[in-house]
């Protein structure tokens, strides 16, 4: 008997591509979908396609050969440049139900789906309209604000019931990972920074503004938990928030990531970490140069990620912001209890960004 197929989309995201790893070494077959060419995933444990999900014909020819897949994991999203104008936008807002429509529509007519995951994300609790409660709780009533959190997940819904498969929702809070050149993944950021400020005999100071607590969710973490839903009947019709299971504060993982990278911290120097690099953004060939790193551009690196860690480092802030606690307690009753070191999670990925030459080694 053949193992189930999955087809993950996004693959070359953050998400997408710790799911397809995830789901082939749990022995499935994976099918990775994505406008680029997943750059951390090898060809021969996956069969790669490209997807365009903005353009409807072609997703329609693309299912026409995936009347075998069981499950999906839908991790694509599109984000406006500067990232967080973007989430109330109605453009970025449209453009993200269309696309989950383009791929499902057809999909549904030739496959006889089994399981659906889709990722959202702590953005659901509108925390980027008002203070969220604390903890955030999945049966909470939605907060009404703009994004396409709740056209899709509407719509899966809906789609769940006449087509009679499951799904699931996961919501993970500041997800890290190995990805560059995505929309929302700090250690490549961090990374960057600190090469700049040795670059130029500067201290790796932190710039950020007042202490947030937070939490984080290591892209191990979701990417299992995507196979947990895929296999568990307790997940069917449910959302669930993910964490790495603790909080943290930027200032005092600082120390631990100064380490790590091989630069000495100093005195705090609020600033923009995004305006910060884009105005040195002619000394990253130099540095490319002089540590022999991948020929990566510095956009290939950051995306939008560098728009991201300034609202992470709470840039400009003199008090501290709400607080965005999510509970894990609904996921981890129900059989996920996976937890994971999150300063150590930070450490980890940046030497993985190090030993791809992705980042130099400072040290």
């Amino acid at each position: 008997m053949n193992p189930p197929k999955v087809l993950v989309v996004g693959a070359s995201g953050l998400v997408g591509t710790a799911a397809a790893l995830a789901f082939i070494q749990s022995g499935w077959q994976v099918v990775a979908a994505s406008r680029r060419a997943p750059a951390l995933l090898r060809s021969e444990r996956c069969t790669a396609i490209s997807l365009d999900l903005t353009d409807a014909q072609a997703c329609t020819a693309a299912v026409r050969q995936l009347s075998d897949i069981t499950h999906v994991v839908y991790t694509a999203v599109y984000e406006l440049p500067g990232l967080i104008a973007g989430w109330s936008d109605p453009e970025q807002i449209s453009t993200n139900d269309t696309m989950l429509k383009n791929l499902m529509e057809p999909l549904c007519q030739v496959a006889n789906l089994q399981q659906v995951t889709l990722l959202q994300g702590t953005k659901a609790y509108g925390a980027a309209v008002t203070p969220m409660r604390v903890p955030a709780r999945e049966s909470q009533p939605r907060v009404a604000h703009a994004n396409f959190y709740w056209q899709q997940q509407d719509y899966l819904s809906a789609k769940a019931t006449t087509e009679a498969f499951a799904y699931t929702i996961l919501r993970p809070q500041l997800i890290v990972g190995p990805n560059h050149g995505v929309v929302m993944n700090l250690p490549p950021v961090i990374g960057v920074y600190a090469a700049m400020r040795a670059f130029e005999n500067l201290a790796f100071a932190y710039p950020g503004g007042a202490d947030w607590v937070w939490e984080a969710t290591d892209v191990r973490l979701v990417g299992n938990a995507c196979v947990w839903a895929a296999t568990q009947p307790i997940a069917e019709g449910q959302i669930y928030n993910l964490t790495n299971g603790e909080v943290f504060m930027w200032r005092d993982m600082w120390p631990a990531i100064a380490a790590t990278l091989g630069v000495e911290t100093g005195p705090d120097e609020p600033m923009s970490i995004a305006a910060y690099l884009d105005d040195r953004a002619h000394l990253w060939p130099e540095i490319v140069q002089h540590y022999q790193l991948q020929p990566l551009t510095l956009p290939e690196i950051l995306g939008e990620s560098h728009h991201y860690a300034d609202l992470c480092f709470a840039t400009g802030a003199r008090s501290a912001p709400a607080p965005t606690f999510v509970s894990t307690v609904k996921i981890k009753q129900a059989g996920f209890t996976q937890t994971f070191n999150s300063e150590a999670s930070f450490c980890h990925w940046l030497d993985d960004l190090r030993a791809r030459k992705v980042l130099p080694d400072l040290r």
